[in-house]
């Protein structure tokens, strides 16, 4: 099997050589004789062109989040942080057209619609806003709307639920953009045995930090049944309209003992 030489060393000798033999000719520029200086202007036209090119797209691309990135705020006392697939990289399937009744996302998020004839769009979209700290958002895009609900389910991992307890705070924290206004609302729901505790909150859309909390003390939760945590995030009257959900994140923290 043939041996493959380190492309890294071998690269970094060919520029270093490049450098040093531009380097050489920009000192000799001012003595070099005129037929021969037009040349190398011409090569060197040629050269910037294709490094503008370069450095074009370097700093596009070096300036968005980074994917997979895991960094957001979140409470110093959390004992568990996560941000869902969808927003921390790029998904096989990146949107749906026309989504029917019930549509997975990626692995951890559903749509779900009951109208007769959907005129609903689901896409994946990489952020490019200086202030986006979430790699990928997503874009929903809703026309016709006859039906009368419409919901995005996340489902929490396994982590989520380990250890969880009634003495336990769950945060959701979101950046949402919308065409016109509308009202959404937060429903976590704990799956324990054959029962499931739901707490409801609407998100603060005209608040700075748009975020909710859900205090599980006032629940009938059994800590030794836990067996599945989701969110459902449900549009109301998003007939026209177009919302963004640039990021969305999560954090348990246990709550304070008096």
């Amino acid at each position: 099997m043939a041996r493959k030489w380190g492309g890294g060393w071998m690269r970094q000798a060919l520029q270093a050589a490049s450098l040093r033999r531009w380097s050489r000719l920009a000192t000799e520029a001012p003595g070099m004789a005129l037929p021969e200086l037009r040349n190398q202007r011409r090569a060197a036209r040629r050269l910037r062109a294709r490094l503008d090119d370069l450095l074009h797209v370097a700093e596009e691309r070096l300036a968005l989040p980074l994917t997979g990135n895991q960094a957001f705020p979140r409470p110093a006392d959390a004992d568990w942080a996560w941000r869902p697939e969808l927003w921390r990289g790029p998904l096989p399937q990146p949107g749906i057209a026309s989504v029917p009744e019930k549509a997975k996302l990626g692995a951890e998020a559903t749509l779900f619609h009951d109208c007769p004839r959907s005129e609903i769009t689901l896409r994946q979209i990489r952020n490019l806003r200086e202030a986006d700290v979430a790699p990928y958002g997503l874009r929903l895009d809703v026309f016709r709307f006859s039906g009368s609900y419409l919901s995005l389910a996340v489902d929490l991992p396994a982590e989520a639920c380990a250890g969880l307890s009634r003495r336990h705070l769950i945060r959701a924290q979101t950046i949402v953009e919308m065409e016109k206004p509308l009202e959404i609302f937060a429903r976590l729901n704990i799956r324990h045995g054959p029962n499931t505790e739901q707490i409801v909150r609407e998100l603060p859309l005209n608040a700075e930090e748009i975020a909710v909390e859900f205090d599980l003390a006032y629940t009938r939760l059994n800590e030794k049944r836990v067996e599945g945590m989701w969110l459902d995030l449900i549009f109301e009257g998003p007939e026209m309209n177009e919302v963004i959900l640039r990021d969305l994140t999560f954090s348990r923290s246990p709550r304070a003992q008096f």
